[in-house]
């Protein structure tokens, strides 16, 4: 069975783990408790055929700076991750995020997802970003950062409420199958461990198609199926175009 790889990034307690919970599972974690390293995996059926999707979650936290990196060789699809009711963790997307993966995987497309969107109209949340003179992230000034750092898109969700949430995934895979023309699909590997030249050996610029996936709803959410608990199936079937 082919995977596709995708690692979720961001500041710590933006909703990394909660994003990949509720997606996998169904359900809202009821408390906070900071990640190491953790991975999760559904079942995705493309075309007909079945791939797993790896989804990689990673601390926020400075302290893992260094051993962060090592979950990203390999991957398909980044998610860049940011609350929408946190000014410092949208800012730290462009300052921290961004750079840091494309340091060490240039290749490899991601998305921008802002998450905790049931808090943007929430009042106690508002009063207290008001009080140091913030404001909620906008959809508006997502899209526009999403634009001018070259993400895929930006999409956005509640982990709690899951609106928007399938979209997100949705979304990754097709980043992953389809990069942008100007990146064309190659896994992330560690840099400096091969050179560009035993890269393209190794990996030859595949010929461009043009294809696309139509996404269709869920067939089942089911915690009785194979290994994995809250396995998620889904189609992605072959469009016109």
């Amino acid at each position: 069975m082919q995977t596709i790889k995708c690692v979720v990034v961001g500041d710590g307690a933006v909703g990394k783990t909660c994003l990949l919970i509720s997606y996998t599972t169904n359900k809202f974690p009821s408390e906070y408790v900071p990640t190491v390293f953790d991975n999760y995996a559904v079942t995705v059926m493309i075309g007909g055929e079945p791939y797993t999707l790896g989804l990689f979650d990673t601390a926020g936290q400075e302290d893992y700076d260094r051993l962060r990196p090592l979950s990203y060789p390999q991957t398909d699809v980044f998610l860049v991750c940011f609350s929408v009711v946190s000014p410092s963790s949208f800012e730290n997307v462009k300052e921290k995020w961004v750079p840091e993966i494309t340091h060490h995987c240039p290749k490899t497309p991601f998305l921008l997802v802002g998450t905790q969107i049931d808090l943007r109209d929430d009042p106690s949340t508002i009063e207290k970003l008001a009080k140091n003179k913030q404001k909620p992230i906008t959809p508006e000034t997502a899209e526009k950062l999403a634009r001018d750092l070259k993400a895929v898109k930006y999409v956005e969700c509640s982990a709690l409420t899951q609106r928007g949430l399938k979209n997100v995934f949705d979304e990754a895979i097709l980043a992953a199958l389809e990069p942008p023309e100007t990146q064309r699909k190659r896994k992330c590997c560690l840099k400096n461990v091969f050179d560009e030249a035993i890269l393209a050996a190794l990996e030859p610029p595949e010929p461009k198609k043009k294809r696309k996936y139509v996404l269709l709803e869920f067939l089942k959410r089911s915690a009785d199926e194979g290994d994995l608990p809250g396995l998620v199936t889904r189609i992605i079937c072959p469009g016109g175009g």
